[in-house]
C-alpha cells in the first residue's frame, strides 16, 4: 500500500491521539495588546500551561520576526533577552524577553517558531509556530500574511474584543501529500477541514481552585472551509492552537509522530461599563 494512503487511512487515529495528550503551549504576550508609535512595549516568551500559570524553562526559539504595518519583515531573534520568571513555588525558569519600540501606526504581527521539542510523557515531538498581533493605534495589517506553512489567519479582527465575543480564524496549511514527501516552499496553503483546535485561557497567577479538565483546554474543529469559530467568554489572552501530523523524527533509534501546532493569541478586553444615555 502506497505510502500517502496508509497515511490517510491512519489519520484519524492520529488526531484522536493528538486529542487526549496533554501538552504544553508557547506563550508570546505583549505588556499590553495596545501600543503607542514610538513608546517601548515588552513582549515576553514563556513555556508551559497558561490556564495553570504552570511555567517550565523555555527552549530556545528558532526564530522570532515581526511584520510591520507596511508589510516589511525584520528578524529579532538576536535582539531576545534570556530572562528568569518566577514559576510555581517561587521556582525561577528561563523565558526570553524582547523590548520593541513600534515606529508606526498600524498592527504589528509577531512570530514566533520553536525547533522540534520532545515531550517526554507523550513520546512525540511538537513544534509550534506562534503568533501574536500588537496593535498601535491604527487598525491595518492584522491579517497580514506572514508566509508560515501552518498557520491560523484572523477572520475576526484579534484585538479590541469584549467578553463573549464569538472569534473566527481560517487553519491553513500544505496539502497532506507534503507530509509523504519534501515540503517546501512550492507547496501552496489551502484551508485545513477538520483540524483539531484547542482553546485555553491564560491566567497572570495560578488560580486557587482548577476545575475539569474539559474546563481548562476547550476543543473544537476546523469546519469544511478550515474555518474555525469559538466564543471568548472572559477577559484577558487566549490562546487558539491548530494541529495536524508533521513528519515522523528519530530519537535514539526510534521514529516518533511530530505534532505541528499554529497558535493565535488573541485578546479580550473588560466589557466597558455603560454610561448614562444622552
Amino acid at each position: 500500500m502506497p505510502f500517502l494512503l496508509r497515511f490517510l487511512l491512519s489519520l484519524p487515529t492520529v488526531l484522536l491521539a493528538m486529542s487526549v495528550a496533554q501538552g504544553h503551549y508557547t506563550m508570546l504576550l505583549p505588556e499590553t495588546p495596545s501600543a503607542k508609535k514610538g513608546v517601548p512595549v515588552t513582549l515576553i516568551y514563556q513555556w508551559g500551561h497558561p490556564f495553570e500559570h504552570q511555567l517550565f524553562d523555555a527552549p530556545p526559539p528558532a526564530r522570532l520576526a515581526v511584520f510591520s504595518p507596511d508589510g516589511k519583515e525584520q528578524d529579532l531573534t538576536a535582539a531576545l533577552e534570556k530572562v528568569k520568571v518566577v514559576a510555581t513555588g517561587d521556582k525561577g525558569v528561563n523565558a526570553y524577553r524582547l523590548r520593541f519600540t513600534p515606529e508606526q501606526r498600524g498592527d504589528y504581527t509577531f512570530v514566533l517558531s520553536t525547533p522540534p521539542m520532545w515531550m517526554e510523557e507523550d513520546k512525540e515531538f511538537v513544534q509550534d509556530n506562534v503568533q501574536v498581533v500588537l496593535h498601535v493605534q491604527a487598525q491595518r495589517s492584522w491579517d497580514i500574511n506572514t508566509g508560515q506553512r501552518f498557520k491560523l489567519v484572523p477572520i475576526t479582527r484579534p484585538y479590541g474584543l469584549q467578553a463573549g465575543t464569538v472569534f473566527q480564524a481560517q487553519v491553513q496549511a500544505p496539502p497532506l501529500a507534503a507530509i509523504a514527501g519534501p515540503a517546501g516552499p512550492t507547496w501552496p496553503l489551502r484551508p485545513l477541514a477538520w483540524s483539531l483546535v484547542e482553546v485555553e485561557r491564560y491566567n497572570i497567577q495560578p488560580p486557587e481552585r482548577l476545575p475539569p479538565d474539559e474546563q481548562i483546554t476547550r476543543t473544537c474543529k476546523s469546519d469544511p472551509n478550515g474555518v474555525v469559530t469559538c466564543s471568548l467568554p472572559e477577559a484577558g489572552w487566549w490562546a487558539i492552537t491548530a494541529q495536524r501530523p508533521g513528519p515522523a523524527r528519530v530519537r535514539d533509534g526510534k521514529r516518533y509522530q511530530t505534532r505541528e501546532r499554529a497558535t493565535l493569541w488573541v485578546f479580550v478586553d473588560k466589557n466597558p461599563t455603560a454610561g448614562p444615555s444622552q
